[in-house]
């Protein structure tokens, strides 16, 4: 299998980045125990977004994740505090340089 990382880009409504953070943590606690979930962050970004870094152990894992209830409990706490849409890019890995630090 190849895993899967993934970036989600939230763009906050001015004035709400702290508040959507905080709103993420639901939605992150219940996505954390799903099959497949090897990392499932949030990041502060510069550029006044919040960006969700993930990794998944399989296509077949993150595309059940993009149907799960943890998902419908994320996009609820957060539909109120974002401008627009999230910023989804799938990607896959390239490994280089050692197996713990060339791949996310």
């Amino acid at each position: 299998m190849t895993a899967v990382v993934v970036t989600a880009v939230f763009y906050p409504k001015p004035g709400k980045k702290q508040e959507l953070a905080e709103a993420m943590h639901r939605g992150i606690a219940a996505v954390h125990g799903e099959n497949g979930c090897e990392l499932y962050a949030i990041h502060d970004a510069e550029d006044g977004t919040i960006t969700m870094i993930e990794k998944w152990s399989s296509v077949e894992a993150l595309d059940i994740h993009g149907d799960s209830d943890e998902v419908k409990i994320l996009r609820a706490d957060v539909a109120d505090l974002v401008e627009k849409p999230g910023l989804v890019t799938r990607m896959t890995p390239i490994p280089a340089g050692t197996e713990a630090q060339g791949q996310l």
